[in-house]
Formats: structure tokens, sequence, C-alpha cells
């Protein structure tokens, strides 16, 4: 399914307000008390009576004493808000039945019975979006982690694996479209006007994975043939009026089935391969067996409303979804703590699938960007956690980034160490052994130990301990000697106050400065608390290049002068490490004058050093606009803040911009004649246009800091000739910030233009939530007031309040007014959909990393939420945590 560290806060900054009575903690469910279920569940048999307003579900489980369970007598099934209208066993009525909580339990003396249960669900009221819901007339489900126990009673535990057989029943006319997992093996008419469809998933699969979709839909149809001869019938399933905004997605879906086949030897392995578009949806998209359910921004897609970014996404996104088909569906997860089996390694796969479509180079960048932005600060925060949890007290929490990002990085580092041959071995044994099975992280590392030869015993530490490595490097010269110093501490983590050393694989190389050529990349791996590496036959001290390609997930602390870094992010061969060279440059000169660490002659020079490596960015002919437009990109603001004990959010801000008004300044001449030159390429989708699409919006950007009224002159005729949504956003983004009349129009005529478009009403609310305008937090304000605005729909909430949440001249406002704004939404959102405002707290949970004044706001608004009687479990596990 599509969800730095630093050393312990001082203590003045943990008494910024009066703690408020700890909340009662829902139960802490722990990975040591794991036990096999006491009943499996081979054959699943299920009927629905469909209706938007009440739906009957019928379930016939064929339940076996598990050999390997505890022999209880008692069958636990798992429930959630339902009632059991109806139970029999063996076809005979029973009365002994009980509740214990929300659980159904029988007394069943034999080895094997028939059970069934009769319940009866509302999806129109069920604004959870888990389990089975309606969205604008449609029936569907979300059953991940823990939904289906909202349909009928079932050991809702993944480790439970049956086989499904479905029947529906439901109007013709509101439900034309009748879909399940696996084959359709029957259908017909009634006389009563209903119609029905029965389905067959031969495989067995975890309760989470079963899915059903009843509406009024329509199909882009498709077909693709395995390797061994398989003809696939594929078909994407959308509101009628959307199919034509299908066919990247299509297309992606059968350039993914390709890909699988010739980069993990993987075949799809039914007839059919269903995707739905849902307009309701609390995550990217979920990939039950066969029915693929979608969140509709992952699905449709033309040049007039999805940009170069939303293309990307659907690719990746379609990617990554029909990849779980083995690494997740054929052999699933044991228990919700080994998450990251499915979900790092997928995300692996689908980065190294989206990679090959497209730039190796900027996909890379991209994926660590997405890491620091989101993974590090969970790391040195109070939800860090490892990959692999020890406990948790509400599973939603847990789609976090560490397991899923983090969680690709960890494996990316086996491949990276045994060399991508090797690293195939390694899988094919694991999809050979496991095949079938509800596996652990365990299992994977193992068959990658032996598939590829890896000693991987120290490396497990990587799945148990939390926090981001912090590696401290020193290079020193001496006759022809180049020595290489690197020592290595993880921080300590709620919970893990002292850490081992992991191994970090690192790819080197060294520089000559005058030839600018480095001596072969290597791979040194360290393993120890601090190790040394010699390097011989060098005239003079090399430039180092380390953590090429970002071999591993951690943090360097290297003190290098400008000159390095200018050197580096002119001439490293090493994509990754010429961007990383341009951030580094820019970081240590925004943290020195965040910090006061800086005198007018500092600034100065460090300015210049920016500039000359920028300028040389801009200029460059030989690099390709996608990468070029990469490089010119600056450090986020909460990056920035990730390198400081106690950040200063409004300082960061008003450094930041002030860097990017000078280097618009003074590379005023090249911007223009960059963005002038990104003008003139025709829109399409290869390589070049979209380069030049990506350095025309960063060019813009740019001048608009540097100059507002040539930044506006520019945006609105940009705008104005737009043939493409990316042209048009991009020209929009820059006008969003800006108080100048064009903002206006241009705003309206987006919405005009737009208004019967769902999806792109979306950026019109996240343009303006994101925006720098003086009176942005007025904007939002207004927003949520709007009438395209609604609280029930979790994209649209995303978009405003989202938006505001990442906007750090929003949210870290001195008033205060952005912690407020967010606060209030949690504790507004929480009953009606508590995964999604779960989603908003760790946003304020960052207090302890804030400078005072903003930490007692923050923390108040943490506090005035745990104060609330009822919050829902997912909410409550996050506030708790936050405020430790």
């Amino acid at each position: 399914m599509d969800i730095a560290s630093r050393p312990a806060e001082p203590a003045e900054n943990t008494q910024v307000a009066d703690a408020a009575p700890p909340p009662t903690a829902p139960p802490v469910i722990r990975r040591e008390d794991y036990q096999p279920p006491a009943w499996l569940v081979p054959e699943t048999g299920l009927e629905f009576t469909l209706g938007i307003d009440a739906t009957l579900v019928a379930s016939k489980l064929r339940v076996v004493r598990n050999p390997d369970g505890s022999g209880d007598a008692v069958l636990r099934l798992n429930g959630d808000q339902i009632v059991p209208l109806a139970v029999r066993v063996d076809g005979a009525a029973v009365n002994d039945w009980r509740l214990d909580g929300p659980d159904l339990l029988i007394d069943l003396p034999g080895a094997e019975h028939l059970v069934e249960v009769e319940t009866q669900v509302n999806p129109a009221a069920n604004s959870q979006l888990m389990g089975l819901y309606a969205s604008n007339g449609m029936l569907c489900t979300q059953c991940e982690a823990e939904g289906f126990r909202r349909i009928t009673f079932f050991p809702d535990r993944p480790d439970v694996l049956s086989t499904y057989s479905v029947r529906m029943t439901g109007d013709k006319g509101t439900f034309p479209i009748l879909l399940s997992n696996g084959n359709c093996t029957a259908q017909g008419e009634n006389a009563d006007g209903t119609h029905w469809a029965e389905w067959h998933d031969p495989w067995p699969k975890p309760s989470y994975l079963f899915a059903l979709v009843a509406g009024e839909l329509v199909a882009n149809h498709d077909t693709f043939t395995t390797t061994s001869g398989r003809k696939v019938d594929c078909n994407i399933w959308v509101r009628p009026g959307d199919e034509d905004r299908t066919q990247h997605a299509m297309d992606s879906l059968i350039a993914s089935m390709k890909w699988d086949e010739e980069a993990f030897g993987r075949e799809y392995d039914l007839d059919l391969f269903n995707i739905v578009a849902v307009s309701d949806f609390n995550m990217g998209a979920m990939e039950n067996k066969g029915l693929n359910v979608f969140n509709t921004r992952y699905v449709l897609a033309d040049p007039e409303t999805a940009t170069d970014a939303d293309y990307d996404a659907v690719e990746g996104v379609i990617g990554h979804e029909y990849f779980h088909n083995w690494s997740g569906n054929r052999i699933t997860c044991r228990d919700w703590f080994q998450l990251s089996l499915k979900e790092g390694f997928t995300v692996l796969r689908d980065q190294l699938f989206s990679a090959d479509m497209g730039s190796e180079a900027v996909k890379r960048i991209e994926d660590v960007r997405v890491l620091r932005s989101a993974q590090f600060p969970e790391d040195s925060g109070p939800l860090a956690h490892p990959i692999r949890p020890d406990s948790y007290q509400e599973i939603s929490n847990f789609y976090t980034a560490t397991v899923y990002n983090k969680g690709a990085e960890v494996i990316r580092m086996m491949r990276t160490m045994a060399g991508p041959q090797q690293f195939r071995k390694g899988t094919d044994l694991y999809f050979d052994r496991h095949d079938g099975e509800a596996a652990t992280c365990e299992d994977f590392v193992r068959s990658m130990e032996q598939g590829s030869g890896l000693d991987l015993a120290q490396f497990r530490l990587w799945y148990s301990q939390a926090g981001t490595p912090q590696v401290a490097v020193t290079l020193k010269h001496e006759g022809t000697t180049a020595t290489l110093h690197l020592s290595q501490t993880v921080p300590p983590t709620p919970g893990q106050p002292e850490k081992q050393p992991v191994p970090i694989p690192l790819r080197i190389g060294l520089f000559d400065r005058e030839s600018k050529e480095h001596t072969g990349e290597q791979l040194i791996v360290l393993t120890k608390a601090s190790d040394t590496f010699v390097f011989e036959d060098f005239a003079k001290l090399p430039v180092l290049s380390i953590n090429r390609g970002f071999s591993a997930p951690v943090s360097i602390e290297f003190d290098r002068p400008n000159e390095d870094l200018v050197f580096l992010a002119a001439h490293d061969d090493d994509p990754f490490a010429r961007y990383e060279a341009m951030q580094s440059l820019v970081v240590q000169h925004l943290v020195a004058a965040v910090s006061g660490g800086l005198n007018d002659a500092a600034r100065t020079a460090g300015r210049a050093a920016i500039g000359q490596a920028f300028a040389a960015i801009v200029t460059d002919p030989a690099l390709d606009d996608l990468m070029r437009g990469e490089l010119m990109i600056l450090p986020a603001e909460s990056y920035l803040a990730e390198q400081m004990l106690i950040a200063d959010p409004g300082a960061i801000h008003a450094e930041r911009e002030a860097l990017k008004a000078w280097l618009g300044c003074e590379y005023a001449e090249a911007l223009g004649a960059l963005h002038d030159r990104a003008v003139g390429v025709p829109y399409s989708r290869d390589a070049a246009a979209r380069g030049a699409r990506k350095i025309k919006s960063q060019a813009l950007g740019y001048i608009a800091a540097g100059n507002k009224a040539e930044g506006a002159r520019r945006a609105i005729a940009q705008y104005r000739s737009a043939d493409n949504m990316t042209d048009r956003q991009g020209a929009l983004l820059i006008l969003s910030s800006l108080d100048v009349p064009e903002r206006e129009e241009a705003l309206a005529d987006f919405h005009a233009r737009y208004e019967a478009n769902a999806l792109v009403i979306d950026k019109w609310f996240s343009l303006q939530a994101g925006s720098f305008h003086p009176d942005v937090l007025t904007h939002i304000r207004e927003l949520a007031g709007h009438p395209d605005f609604t609280m029930t729909n979790p994209n649209r909430v995303r978009a405003l309040y989202m938006a505001a949440a990442v906007n750090p001249k929003a949210f870290h406002d001195e008033s205060g007014e952005g912690y407020r704004l967010i606060g209030d939404l949690i504790r507004r959102l929480d009953p009606i959909n508590p995964q999604t405002a779960a989603r908003f707290v760790p946003s304020l949970g960052r207090w302890r990393r804030i400078e005072p004044v903003r930490a007692a706001m923050m923390r108040e608004e943490l506090q005035k939420t745990a104060a609330e009687p009822d919050l829902s479990r997912d909410v409550r596990e996050q506030v708790t945590k936050s405020l430790g």
C-alpha cells in the first residue's frame, strides 16, 4: 500500500509549558508476543447484497485447527463496529456465541467446522473510509491494515491465508459493474432489476487484500502477454468521462509487467488485472490481489490537467502496486511488525523501475530528497522507530517514511554490497522459498545471505535500531599517502538510548585537483565505531567524493572548504555527488548565517562560492536540463532545520529567501536567458522537453525572488501562453506568492477553467496554502470556508491543510496561528477520519527541535488535543508519543 538525528535536546527546551495530565494510552501490541493463530481459514465464501445505506454480508468460513497454534477451542473472529445478525456452525444456528469487546467468540470443540455469520453495514456512514464505504454513489473497500473486520467477522491478521469466492448482488442501474479479486466465474440478471456476479481468487491471501468495487464505471482495456504466453486482460476502471485520461496509467501498467519479468523474473499469475480509480481514498493506492484500488490522483493524467511530476507519480505508484503482486501478495507478512518486508522491498523495486523508465540520476536525487524531508526528521523525533518496530498501539500509524523509504534504503545497501547479479540470486531464492507464505524480515535477510553470499549478521542491526547514523569524516595527506578516517555514531532514540555500530557501505572517489579525474570509484564498508582507510600515490591532497549515489542513508559530517565543494559541484562525475556538493555548499552557508556565525566578509565569501557553482550549473552546456533543474533547487527549510540542534524557523526562512533573492539579482541575465530558451521548447513528453519545463519554472522562481515586477511579468505571460499543466502550475506557483494584481487574475482563471475537475481544484487549494504570500494565513482561513472545500474527502483536506503544515512561512508564523490551524484541524477531523487526522500530528510533534517561544505554542496544541476525551487510537498514540 501506498504511505538527521541529532544529540538530545538541552534540558531548558523541554520545559516550555506546564505538563498536561498523561492521556490514556491504547493497549500496546508487541512483536515478541506473537503467537500463531489457533485456527486457520483455508476457504472463505462471501455473499453481498449491495446497498449504499445498507449492505448485507453473509460469510462462510471453513475453519481448521492450526497444528502449530495454541490448541484453543475458542474461535476468535475480529470485528469493528459491527454486530452479528445470525451465527451458524455446521449448518445449525448457535446462540452461545459471545462478544469480547468488538470480537466474536465461538466455542468449537472439533478440528474442522463451517462457520457462517451474517452482518449488515452502512457504507454511506463510513467516513473513516476503512472497510466497505461509499464514494460518489460507488461502493469500494479498503482493508489494509484492519479494515476487513469492519465488513464481517474474521481472524483479521496477515498470517491467516484463504482462498476467496465472492457473490455480489445489486441494483443494475446503481451498480452496473461488479468487481472483486481474481477471475469472474459467472454473472447474470434477476427479474427484480438486480444483477449478480461471482468471483474466485485461486491464490490464498490474507483478509487485508480482499477488495470489492461496485458502481457505474467504464474501462480502458488492453492486453499483455507474459513470458510463458499467458494472455492477461488489463482494465483501468474510471467514472464515465475520465477514460481519456487513463492511457498513461495503462502504459505504465504494461511497462511494469514487462519490467518485473526482466528485472526480477516475476510473471503475473492471473488472467485478469483490474485497477479502479476512486475519488475518496485515504492512501495513494492498494495492491489487492488482481483488483488494485487507486486514488484518482495516481491514475488520471493528460497534459492539460497533470504536471510532469504527476505523470511520474502515476507511473511510480502503478508500478509499486503491481510489484506487490509478488513482494506482498504471493509472499505476505507474518504480522504487521514485518510491514517493511513488503513495503520497503517494493519501494526499492518501484524506484529501480522508475529509474529505468527515465533518468536514473534524477530519480535517485528525488528519492533522497523525499527521505531527507520526511524520514530523517522522523528518525530524530519522538516518533522514531526501526524499520521493523518492536511495538505499536495503532498499526495505521506505522505506514511511515521509516518503514517505506528507509526500508528501501536498507535493502538497497544489500544490493550495493552484493552487486546486482548476486542481489538477484538472493531475491530469486526468497521468492522461490517463501511463495505462498506469510514471511518475516528475517526470512528475507536469510535468503539474501544465502543467495548472495553476504554475511549479514551485523547488518541485521539496521532492522532493529532506529535513528540516522552520523558519519564523521577527515581526510589527511602526507607524502604520497591519503588517509581517510571515519567514525560513526547512532544517536539515542525513544526506547533505545544506546546503539551499536552498523555496517555502512560508502562509495567513494578521490579526485586529482589538476586533472579533475578520480582514480576509480571504490566501495568501502565502515563496520566499526571508527576506522582508517589508506590510499597511495597521491602527490597532493585529493578531493574526496563520498557516499556517491547516496550508497548509505546516513548523515555525513565533513568540514570541507568551499573550494572543494565548488570543485565537486562542477566536476564530479557522479550525479548525486555533484548535487550533494551543491547542497552542502548552501547548507553550511545558511546554517552559519542562521546561527549568527557569519560577518559581512564571510557572508560575501559564502555567497560568492555558491554563486560560482550556481553560474556553472545554469550555463553548463554539457548538463541535460532535467539534471540542471535538480542542481538549481535549494535545500528545503525542513532539511536545514535538521542540521541544527534547536532551529529558528523564522530565521531559516529569512536567510534562505535572502540567498534566493541574491542569486536572482546577481544572475538575472543568465536566468532570463535560461527562461527564454526554455519557453521556446514545444510541449512533448520526451526528456528534453520535460527538462525545459523543469528549468523554466526553476528560473522563474529565482527571477521573481530577485525582481518581483519582472517575475510577475514573466509568470503571467507563461500562464497565459501555457498549453500544459506543468507550465501553467509553475507560473501560478510564482504568482500565488506575489502581492500583485496578476495573482488574482490567474487564480480566478484557473478555478473557472478547472472547476469541474476535482484533482486540479486540489492543486488550486494547495498552491495558495503553500505560498509565501504575506497574507497566506488569511487566505488559508478563507479557503477553509470555500464552497469547494470539504472535510470528508482526504484529497481535499490534504490539499489545503497539509500544504499549510509543510509551508514554513504559514506553519511557523511567529503568532502561532499556523500551529492553532493544524491543531484545530486534528481535533475536528479525528471524529470523521482518524487515519488522516493522525498524519498531521507529527508536524506539531517536532516542538523539541524548535526555539522555545514557538515550541511552547506547538506543545500547547498537542496538549489541547490530548485533553479531548474521545480521541481515536490513531491520534492518541501520535499525540502521547509527541508529548513524551
